[in-house]
C-alpha cells in the first residue's frame, strides 16, 4: 500500500511541476489538434476534391460528344454539395492538354478524337485519351479513377440506347423482344457491401493511427526528458535519499506521462469526431483500454532510454532514432500490407504497429475483444519484457 502512495506522490509531484510552464501546457494541447487538422485536411480523398482543374478537348464536336462534355463539365461528387468536381478547360487537342499540364495550369486532361460520333453511330468503337500529370500521383490519380468512371456510365448509358434501339425494332411475338438492354450489355452486376455502414474515408483509417502515434511517442519523449531533465537539475537525488521505493518512483513518473498521454489521446478522438466526422463503431472502453496498454508497451523502453541517457539532449536523439522509423514503418499514413517485405518484417517488431491496428479494428471496424486479442497479447508481452529488463538497469544505474 505505502508503494501505490508513494508512487501516487510521484505523479502528482510531476503532473503539478509540468502545469507550472504555461509555454509547455499550451503547446501539449496544441500539438495534438495541430496534428489532427493538418493531416485532417492535407490528405485529399474524392470526397474532399472540387474545382480541380483540368484539360478537355472536344476535336469531334458532334452531338455525342457533346453529351459527354457536358457529363464531365456537370459532374458534382456530392449531391448535396453545390461544387464541381472539375473546372473544366478548353483546349484545341491533346498536345494542347499536355503542354498545359507542363506549365501546371491543369491537373489532367481527357481528348476527344475526330471521329468519336462517326465510330459510335457506325456500330464501332470509340476511345477517347485521358492525359495524366505524373507530377502529382495522388491527385492525378483520383482525377484518372473519377474520369474512367464517368466514361464507363457514359459508354453502358449510349450502348443500352443502341440496343433499345435494336429491340425496338424485332417483332413482339418474338421472345427476344422481351429482353431488356442492360441484361445484354451487363450480364453480371455487383454490389459493394461493407462491414459496418456508411463509406469509411481515409481519414478514418489515419485518426487511430495518429492518436496511438501521439500517445505512445508523448509518453516514450516524456518519460526519458522527465528524468533526464532531474538527472541534469539534481533533483533526482533528492528523490533517492527520500525513503521512497525505487520502483515507486519509476512507476509514479510512468503514470504521470500515462494520463499526460491519455488527455493528449482525447483531444485528438474528440477532434476526430467533431472536425472529420470519424465514427467509433466499437466499445470506446475497449479503445481506451489498448491506448493504455499502449501506453504499458512503451513505458519500459522509455525507462531504458532515460536509465541510458545521462543529458535531456542525448534522451532526445536516442528516442529520435526509435520514433523516425516508427512513424513511417508502423501502419499511420500507410498500409503496411504494401511496404517491400523488408519493411514488413521490420514493422512487426514495433510495437505501435500492433496498437494501431487493434484501434482500428475497434475503431472503423466495430470488431470486440476476440479481433484483438493478438495484439493485446503481444502488447502486453512486449511491456512486461521491456519492463522486466529496464526496471533492474534504472536502478543499478541511479545507485552508482
Amino acid at each position: 500500500m505505502r508503494t501505490f502512495s508513494d508512487l501516487w506522490q510521484i505523479a502528482k509531484k510531476d503532473l503539478i511541476e509540468f502545469t507550472r510552464d504555461r509555454l509547455r501546457l499550451v503547446t501539449f494541447l496544441i500539438m495534438p489538434m495541430f496534428m489532427m487538422i493538418m493531416v485532417g485536411f492535407i490528405f485529399p480523398n474524392q470526397n474532399t476534391l472540387k474545382n480541380v482543374p483540368i484539360g478537355l478537348a472536344n476535336e469531334d464536336g458532334g452531338q455525342v460528344s457533346q453529351q459527354l462534355v457536358s457529363a464531365i463539365t456537370n459532374l458534382k461528387l456530392s449531391p448535396d454539395k453545390p461544387d464541381l468536381a472539375f473546372e473544366v478547360k478548353t483546349y484545341d487537342n491533346a498536345e494542347a492538354i499536355k503542354n498545359a499540364i507542363k506549365s501546371q495550369q491543369i491537373s489532367g486532361g481527357l481528348d476527344i478524337p475526330a471521329d468519336f460520333d462517326q465510330k459510335i453511330t457506325t456500330n464501332g468503337q470509340a476511345q477517347v485519351t485521358i492525359v495524366q500529370d505524373q507530377s502529382n500521383p495522388q491527385i492525378s490519380q483520383m482525377v484518372d479513377q473519377i474520369l474512367t468512371q464517368v466514361i464507363s456510365g457514359f459508354s453502358s448509358q449510349v450502348g443500352n440506347q443502341k440496343v433499345n434501339q435494336v429491340l425496338a425494332v424485332v417483332p413482339a411475338t418474338n421472345p427476344v423482344s422481351s429482353i431488356s438492354a442492360e441484361s445484354i450489355i451487363a450480364p453480371v452486376t455487383s454490389k459493394i457491401e461493407g462491414i459496418i455502414p456508411g463509406n469509411p474515408n481515409y481519414f478514418e483509417f489515419v485518426a487511430p493511427g495518429i492518436m496511438a502515434m501521439i500517445v505512445m511517442t508523448a509518453v516514450l519523449t516524456g518519460l526519458a526528458a522527465s528524468i533526464a531533465r532531474e538527472k541534469e537539475q539534481g533533483t533526482l537525488d533528492g528523490i533517492l535519499i527520500s525513503p521512497i521505493n525505487r520502483l515507486a518512483i519509476i512507476l509514479g513518473k510512468a503514470l504521470s506521462q500515462a494520463i499526460r498521454g491519455l488527455i493528449q489521446g482525447g483531444i485528438v478522438l474528440l477532434l476526430a469526431f467533431l472536425l472529420f466526422g470519424v465514427t467509433i463503431h466499437g466499445n470506446i472502453l475497449l479503445v481506451a483500454l489498448l491506448l493504455v496498454l499502449g501506453i504499458f508497451s512503451f513505458v519500459g523502453l522509455g525507462i531504458l532510454v532515460s536509465a541510458i541517457a545521462t543529458e535531456q539532449e542525448t534522451a532526445t536523439q536516442l528516442l529520435f532514432m526509435f520514433q523516425f522509423p516508427m512513424l513511417f514503418l508502423s501502419g499511420v499514413f500507410f498500409p503496411i500490407a504494401l511496404m517491400p517485405n523488408i519493411m514488413q518484417k521490420i514493422a512487426e517488431v514495433i510495437p505501435l504497429t500492433y496498437a494501431i491496428n487493434a484501434i482500428r479494428k475497434v475503431m472503423v471496424l466495430g470488431a470486440g475483444f476476440s479481433a484483438v486479442r493478438t495484439e493485446f497479447l503481444i502488447l502486453l508481452l512486449f511491456g512486461i519484457i521491456t519492463l522486466a529488463i529496464s526496471v533492474p538497469v534504472f536502478k543499478r544505474v541511479i545507485t552508482k
